[in-house]
């Protein structure tokens, strides 16, 4: 069994406050403890990437929602990429990278319940992206709740993200027209020159109804909706009969301080006889295996790129947070926290 450098400790980030708005630094703790031992049956993991997602900012708030809300004083849930740095566990050996929940600081102790192995070959970062949880949502939100099928018209709000970038490609891979709304001109080229999306409408611009409505001549079969608010009411405009809207997020409102207005366009739910319909990636967990074969092969034929926002340093991670509410960041946001042991080939 091998142990962490002694001389090290272990920087954790708890939650300290409910945040009210946007967070704040202050709504965050940062403590140092000694590194933890491995007991009998647990492995010691050296945590090198951390997930950064707009679904924390939910977790942060008292609230029933489809997990529990982190309590005040615990570490901050994450999904995370690390390496088995102790072992007293039969199945994992030092240098093992795995994947887990392992949160908000530099090392976690396991007993390897919901602990994935990865292969090394592979860059990290992609089990964080597109083969990992945010492909699995795009996947299942897409071709399950969305019940995609070849040649459609489809819709993306937040595209220029790690869900919504990934939602389009594989849109295109069905042979699927693909409108992709983002923020800002710079976000609009990335998915029309890099992604190869058809259109790319900034939800920015003075003219974004009229820009929205030029760019769905042939209405919208899917809505893949991250944002909800003003752009999900403009979107409803223009469902087909049938059509279908995947509510993955409604990132627009998590920071609002004031009860929100509902959409008030619903009623061409009823007219189009159209469906819009919630999710959580969880509940395929039994389908995941199925998906990531899947992922695997477009991102290994070139049919799925993948762009990372990468910000160094743990101690970061609570203002690293806003670039999702703020539309800073592209792609997927990651707090890099240690390179690995062993670099992919």
């Amino acid at each position: 069994m091998s142990t962490a450098d002694p001389a090290a400790s272990n920087l954790q980030i708890r939650l300290a406050a409910r945040p009210h708005g946007l967070p704040k630094e202050s709504d965050f703790e940062k403590t140092r403890e000694e590194v933890p031992s491995p007991g009998e049956g647990e492995i010691l993991v050296k945590v090198l990437y951390l997930s950064l997602d707009p679904a924390m900012r939910g977790w942060m708030t008292d609230r029933k929602s489809y997990i529990e809300p982190i309590k005040l004083g615990d570490v901050m849930r994450g999904l995370t990429i690390g390496e088995v740095a102790a072992t007293r566990h039969p199945d994992f050996a030092v240098g093992d990278r795995v994947s887990g929940t392992f949160g908000w600081q530099q090392w976690a102790i396991s007993k390897g319940q919901g602990v994935e192995k990865l292969p090394k070959h592979l860059a990290p970062e992609l089990f964080l992206g597109p083969l990992g949880m945010t492909g699995l949502t795009a996947y299942f939100g897409l071709l399950e709740v969305g019940a995609l099928k070849d040649g459609e018209q489809v819709v993306v709000s937040a595209a220029a993200g790690a869900v919504g970038s990934v939602v389009g490609q594989i849109a295109k891979i069905h042979g699927c027209r693909v409108v992709g709304i983002a923020g800002g001109a710079e976000k609009c080229r990335f998915l029309k020159e890099e992604l190869g999306f058809d259109v790319a409408v900034d939800y920015k611009a003075a003219d974004f109804p009229e820009a929205l409505k030029a760019a769905c001549p042939k209405g919208i079969d899917v809505y893949f909706d991250n944002v909800g608010g003003e752009i999900l009411d403009h979107c409803l405009r223009y469902l087909n009969r049938g059509a279908r809207v995947p509510i993955c997020g409604a990132i627009s409102g998590y920071n609002a301080t004031e009860p929100l207005p509902g959409p008030s366009n619903y009623l061409s739910l009823l007219v189009n006889r159209a469906r819009m319909e919630g999710f959580i990636v969880f509940d395929f967990r039994a389908r995941y295996a199925e998906a990531l074969q899947r992922l695997g092969a477009w991102v290994a034929a070139g049919q799925i790129a993948a762009r990372y926002d990468i910000v160094d340093g743990l101690e970061n991670a609570p203002t690293a947070l806003n670039r999702l509410f703020t539309g800073e960041n592209t792609g997927k946001l990651i707090v890099r926290l240690a390179a690995p042991r062993v670099a992919a080939l």
